[in-house]
């Protein structure tokens, strides 16, 4: 396994990031000035976007891993490598996401707590409903940890 930070030519990781968040427009508010890694084993299995949103916090802006390799542990292992690499450099980091259990579960399952709210996030900022196994995405929820 490798996990390697990617500088240039991020859009060529598109196909996988639209997984986490299907708006191309939104990927691209934040994919150039963020920092984006990959992990590798026998081929890509996943990828995640940290951004730098102030002295002190980087957020995850979007992490994903294949489906056929879902419940493999690739997520944690490359969400545990950027915990380690940003670690003293700021003292927490953020994400917001939908309001699906699985998805909460893996954050929380992953160091995360439950921070806040922004109310009809996804029908404000998105053209489209988003829906998440079976559930339309309404409020962002925001989960932070400490690093």
């Amino acid at each position: 396994m490798e996990i390697r930070i990617i500088l240039e030519n991020k859009k060529q990781f598109l196909d996988l990031l639209l997984l986490a968040d299907e708006q191309e427009s939104m990927i691209d508010k934040y994919l150039d000035r963020g920092d984006l890694f990959a992990l590798y084993d026998s081929g890509l299995k996943s990828v995640c976007v940290i951004t730098r949103e102030s002295d002190t916090v980087c957020e995850l802006k979007n992490i994903a891993t294949y489906e056929e390799w879902h419940g493999n542990g690739y997520g944690s292992k490359l969400l545990h490598h950027v915990f380690s690499h940003y670690q003293g450099k700021y003292t927490t980091m953020i994400v917001g996401t939908g309001d699906s259990p699985w998805i909460l579960q893996f954050y929380e399952k992953n160091g995360f707590q439950i921070s806040h709210r922004v109310k009809n996030f996804f029908i404000d900022n998105y053209d489209h409903v988003i829906i998440d196994n079976g559930i339309q995405l309404v409020d962002m929820v925001y989960l932070s940890r400490v690093l």
